[in-house]
């Protein structure tokens, strides 16, 4: 386990083996699997499970009660680049980060790609192996590459953490 002293842990949270977070916010009663960086300025909210392999970056603000599948990637730049027009390595201040919502009670599925700039909305759910390219609208179900809505979600399939 690779935890930096600046990460901010809630209560009750649960670290598997194999992880690397750093200058990240983890929300309390949340579920972090194995082999799973979350970066900086990364927000995860609380009772959220995020499963193995998965890939949050800087800028991406995950609200409560989400759950994230098994191997899905979070992007934070629409225009990636290793160098400058000099041919010179980019760093940190050649870019500006780009953030991505998902909100309170979204689920995304195993094999997801989150590009930035966007918004899942809550209670959505978003179909494994889906490529998510803009927002997806608060209980919907998309699926696809790029995803696309499928259906609408009533309030008593799509909510149980509203019942709670």
């Amino acid at each position: 386990m690779c935890i930096a002293p600046d990460v901010k842990l809630g209560k009750d949270v649960r670290l598997s083996t194999f992880i690397n977070l750093y200058g990240c916010q983890i929300g309390d009663e949340t579920k972090i699997g194995a082999f799973v960086e979350i970066q900086k300025n990364a927000t995860v909210g609380k009772r959220c499970k995020i499963s193995s392999h998965t890939f949050i970056c800087e800028g991406v603000t995950i609200e409560d009660h989400v759950f994230i599948g098994h191997g899905v990637t979070f992007v934070n730049d629409s225009y990636p680049r290793a160098t400058i027009a000099d041919g010179q390595l980019q760093t940190e201040a050649d870019w500006k980060v780009e953030t991505t919502l998902v909100q309170q009670g979204a689920s995304i599925g195993s094999g997801a790609t989150i590009l930035s700039n966007l918004v899942v909305g809550a209670h959505a759910i978003v179909g494994a192996g889906s490529v998510v390219t803009r927002d997806v609208p608060p209980r919907t179900i998309v699926a696809g590459n790029p995803a696309r809505v499928l259906r609408a979600i009533s309030t008593e399939q799509g909510a149980p953490n509203e019942r709670q």
